[in-house]
């Protein structure tokens, strides 16, 4: 068992949780759809100076299915270069 947790740009949430809920049947997750931070180099503050935000998806998933998790996070990132998208995976959660 691991929990994934993945911190993005709100931009890409429709895509990935679409395309996730496709690639994984009965994949369950709670997303916390506003976050800010500062990550690499950028920041997402939602004010004037920094207006974009993030969402943050976790979800309590197999083994098999963290790969799956990996490989649509890379599919969403060739498809949105520009944007942030980060994949954290904690193992032999419980």
């Amino acid at each position: 068992m691991c929990r994934i947790e993945i911190v993005a740009n709100q931009s890409v949430q429709d895509d990935l949780t679409e395309l996730l809920e496709e690639k994984i049947p009965n994949f369950l997750y709670t997303v916390i759809p506003l976050v800010q931070g500062r990550g690499g180099d950028d920041r997402k503050l939602g004010n004037t100076t920094w207006p974009e935000t993030n969402f943050v998806l976790f979800s309590y998933v197999d083994d098999d299915d963290a790969e799956k998790v990996r490989a649509v996070v890379q599919a969403v990132k060739k498809k949105f270069k520009s944007e942030g998208i980060k994949l954290f995976v904690l193992k032999n959660a419980e």
